[in-house]
C-alpha cells in the first residue's frame, strides 16, 4: 500500500502568486539580477536615435524588475541612469528624488566607500548642479573624490570626468582658481584614456567659458579663441567611434563655439550629429 502523506504543506493549498508563475503567495523569490550590460547596450541605442521617452520607459521597466528580482545593484545602475536621463530632459523633481533613492541605496547596501559610490556621487552631483542645488553638489562632488583619490583601481576616465563636472561647479560658484586646477586635472587624465580626445574638447570649453566669467571676453580673447581652436581640432580629428555619444558631443559643444562666433563651425557640427542620429 503507498504511503499515506501526512502533512500537509503550502504548496499543496497556495495558490500561484501569478498563472504563469511557480511561485506562490507567501514565498520569497530567490535574488534575480537584471541584465545590467543589456540594459546600458539598449539605452545606448535609443540614445543614439534621442529616443528620450523610449529611453525612459526602458530604464522604468527594468526598474521595476529589479525591484522585484531584490537585486539591489541592479537597482542602483537603473537609478543612476534615470538621474542622468531626467538631468538631460530638464525633470528636477524626478532628478533630485532618483538622488534620494540612490543615497538610500548606498547606506543600506554599506557602498558608501565603493567605487559603485563614487559614480553615482557625481551622477547625483551633477544633478544637483544642474538644477542649482550648488551646496548640496558639492558634499556630493567631495564624496565622490574621496572615494575616487583614495583608490588604485580607479580609472583615469572617471577621474577625468569628476574634475570636468566638479570644475563647472567651482565655475558656477565664482571660485575660478579651483576651477581652472581641476580642469587642468582633468585634461591630464583624459590624455591617459583612448578616446579621451572628446572630453579633452569638453574641458577645453569649460576653461574657455571660465576664463571669460573671471575676465571677461575681451580681456581673454586670445587665450579664450586658443582654446576653441583647441577643442574644434579634438573634435574634427578624433580616434573616438562617430556614434550615438559622439553626436551628443557635438550636440553639446555647439552652442559654446555658436556664443563665440563661430557660427559656420557650430552648424557643421550640428549637422554632423544630425546624420548620425539619423543613422
Amino acid at each position: 500500500m503507498d504511503d499515506v502523506k501526512k502533512t500537509i504543506e503550502a504548496k499543496d493549498y497556495a495558490e500561484p502568486r501569478c498563472p504563469l508563475s511557480g511561485e506562490t503567495y507567501g514565498s520569497h523569490p530567490e535574488y534575480i539580477p537584471v541584465p545590467q550590460i543589456r540594459i546600458i547596450d539598449k539605452m545606448n541605442e535609443y540614445m543614439s536615435r534621442r529616443d528620450y521617452e523610449g529611453a525612459e520607459r526602458h530604464l522604468n521597466y527594468w526598474l521595476r524588475e529589479a525591484l522585484l528580482g531584490m537585486d539591489q545593484r541592479g537597482e542602483l545602475m537603473i537609478r543612476g541612469e534615470l538621474i542622468g536621463h531626467y538631468r538631460k530632459t530638464g525633470n528636477r523633481e524626478a532628478a533630485l528624488k532618483e538622488v534620494d533613492e540612490v543615497l538610500r541605496l548606498l547606506r543600506e547596501m554599506n557602498y558608501e566607500k565603493s567605487l559603485s559610490a563614487g559614480t553615482a556621487y557625481v551622477n547625483a552631483a551633477t544633478a544637483c548642479n544642474a538644477f542649482g542645488e550648488n551646496e548640496r553638489s558639492l558634499e556630493l562632488f567631495e564624496k565622490a573624490r574621496s572615494v575616487y583619490e583614495s583608490s588604485s583601481r580607479t580609472d583615469p576616465e572617471l577621474l577625468g570626468g569628476l574634475y570636468n563636472n566638479m570644475g563647472l561647479l567651482y565655475t558656477s560658484l565664482s571660485r575660478y582658481d579651483d576651477a581652472f586646477r581641476l580642469y587642468d586635472l582633468a585634461m591630464e587624465m583624459m590624455r591617459k584614456c583612448p578616446g579621451g580626445e572628446l572630453e579633452i574638447a569638453i574641458t577645453c570649453l569649460n576653461r574657455a567659458d571660465a576664463l571669460s566669467a573671471k575676465y571677461g571676453t575681451e580681456a581673454a580673447e586670445k587665450d579664450i579663441y586658443d582654446l576653441l581652436d583647441k577643442a574644434l581640432d579634438l573634435l574634427k580629428n578624433t580616434e573616438a567611434p562617430k556614434d550615438g555619444y559622439y553626436a551628443f558631443v557635438l550636440e553639446k559643444c555647439a552652442p559654446t563655439f555658436e556664443y563665440y562666433g563661430y557660427f559656420t563651425d557650430a552648424e557643421e557640427l550640428k549637422q554632423e550629429a544630425e546624420q548620425i542620429y539619423k543613422g
